[in-house]
């Protein structure tokens, strides 16, 4: 009989029966929701910290941007309530000695630019405030430095205050005389909205000569 066998041959068995059982196949867990994954498919990729920095500037951008905007209506209102109580409570009347001749407050008209200046071109420095304004809000959208965001707010507070002498007061639209009171000794007379032209435009300076930008990178010449 064992002869007979190993001459017939023992029939070929699949690898099943070789191995003694089926390759395990890939499959969730019977207990598992469709929810559920595994550790090696919920683990977040890393992160290298750009996404939180890109999602972190829009806000910081904001933030100048209010700053901007605060410091402009800060000096926007200081400069329309310093001329409103001089029209009505100093116009007309004697100079006021603050420092004795160093120093006085003497209300006048000026159709000029700041210190009195360009007194023919009324309509043209009243265009440019116009323009001044427009490239500050334009500005803003790139705003990332706190520096410039206070150097631009003045600016812009000042080219509104007289901006709104020009438009509203005789002798009449975008021809109205600017109000002036500050008055030092061998020096123009000027106002509030231009001392915050002048702070601006110095403060934007030093930021220039520092290699600040608005957008707040720094670059070296």
């Amino acid at each position: 009989m064992a002869e007979a066998e190993r001459i017939i041959g023992t029939p070929d068995i699949p690898d099943v029966a070789r191995t003694g059982q089926e390759r395990p196949e890939r499959e969730r867990p019977d207990d598992a929701t469709p929810g559920e994954r595994s550790d090696s498919e919920a683990a977040p990729a890393p992160s290298d910290g750009s996404g939180a920095d890109e999602q972190q500037a829009p806000s910081r951008g904001k933030r100048r941007i209010a700053v901007l905007f605060a410091v402009a209506a800060f000096a926007y209102a200081l400069d329309l309530t310093s001329k409103l109580i001089v029209v009505a409570k100093l116009e007309h009347h004697d100079a006021i000695e603050v420092f004795g001749e160093w120093l006085r407050f003497d209300a006048i008209r000026n159709p000029g630019a700041a210190f009195g200046f360009g007194q023919a071109f009324t309509i043209i420095f009243t265009l440019i405030a116009v323009a001044v304004i427009v490239v500050i809000a334009r500005l803003a959208r790139k705003l990332y430095s706190l520096p410039w965001a206070i150097a631009l707010g003045l600016l812009l507070g000042g080219a509104l205050g007289n901006l709104t002498d020009r438009i509203f007061r005789s002798p009449g639209v975008f021809e109205g005389a600017v109000v002036d009171f500050i008055a030092p000794k061998h020096f123009a007379v000027f106002n509030l909205a231009d001392s915050a032209i002048v702070c601006g435009g110095i403060l934007i300076v030093l930021l220039s000569f520092k290699g600040l930008d608005p957008d707040g990178t720094v670059h070296k010449d």
